[in-house]
């Protein structure tokens, strides 16, 4: 079973020390839903090893981080996704020079709600959900019920992913589209609490999310490809089709307490707490 942190709301600012909010050795990460329990739980380690220091951890989304970042409003960036072109030049003009930092792998899951006897799709078949081509259920062998489509909000660098790699399959010059009925919302968590209570919703959101009340689906590239279901050691031999990089973004090479917070996250123990918390190491 995945296990996860739950918060109450995952768009909120988590502060582990509000003593230390401003100091000088407090740092502010900003960013992406998808790791933002992967931010808390490092920063709940860090600050216990390093009790002079006290770290705050947002989320709202990719592009919300990053543009923190630029506008010099967070320490670190967590992003689902790379920096845009448009976002590195409005960065360089206000004197700021993203340096990317690659912290986890995730595997993005696909979800339906465990009554739907649905439980393997191709790209194909979820790019034709997704942009509202196929609309029923009965088109798989499910129930004869209109599909409820679940996606993160535009924001997200979890959308935008889905959308390039699934919707447009990596094609710069596709224009497709999520279906104008698809449901934007604002966390992984509000995706998946949907999906719990709702039987003909689909959704996606990174595999740590995934609990005991959504059915992840195994995905195949194509209809003569192997079906594969999103697990950390499918996502280690690169087995699952839908999987990523997770990003960590500071301005320029890290320095002092930020580096000191990178080094960590990259260290042993800071991997071993993303292997713990259902996102796959960098190494091994």
């Amino acid at each position: 079973m995945f296990r996860k942190f739950l918060f109450s709301l995952l768009g909120a600012v988590f502060l582990v020390s509000i003593t230390g909010a401003g100091s000088k050795n407090s740092i502010q990460i900003k960013g992406s839903d998808t790791m933002v329990n992967l931010g808390q739980a490092w920063a709940e380690k860090y600050m216990e090893n390093n009790p002079g220091d006290f770290i705050a951890v947002t989320g709202g989304g990719s592009g919300t981080g990053l543009s923190s970042l630029i506008s010099a409003s967070c320490d670190i960036a967590m992003s689902s996704r790379n920096i845009k072109d448009k976002e590195i030049a409005l960065a360089n003009k206000k004197g700021v020079n993203p340096n990317e930092i690659i912290a986890a792998l995730d595997g993005l899951a696909v979800v339906v709600n465990p009554s739907n006897p649905v439980s393997k799709l191709t790209i194909d078949q979820l790019a034709g959900i997704f942009t509202g081509r196929i609309s029923s259920w009965k088109e798989f062998g499910g129930k004869d019920q209109k599909i409820v489509l679940l996606s993160r909000e535009v924001n997200s660098g979890t959308h935008v992913y889905f959308k390039e790699h699934i919707l447009r399959k990596n094609d710069p010059n596709s224009k497709e589209e999520f279906a104008p009925g698809a449901l934007m919302l604002s966390s992984s968590q509000a995706i998946a609490d949907e999906v719990a209570g709702n039987s003909s919703a689909i959704g996606y959101y990174g595999m740590g999310y995934i609990s005991t009340k959504q059915k992840p689906v195994a995905i195949a590239k194509d209809e003569k490809s192997e079906y594969v279901e999103p697990t950390i050691e499918n996502v280690v031999n690169n087995k699952y089709p839908i999987s990523r990089p997770l990003f960590l973004y500071t301005n320029g090479a890290p320095q002092d307490r930020v580096k000191k917070f990178v080094d960590f996250a990259l260290s042993k123990e800071g991997q071993d707490i993303v292997l713990a918390t259902d996102f796959v190491p960098i190494s091994r």
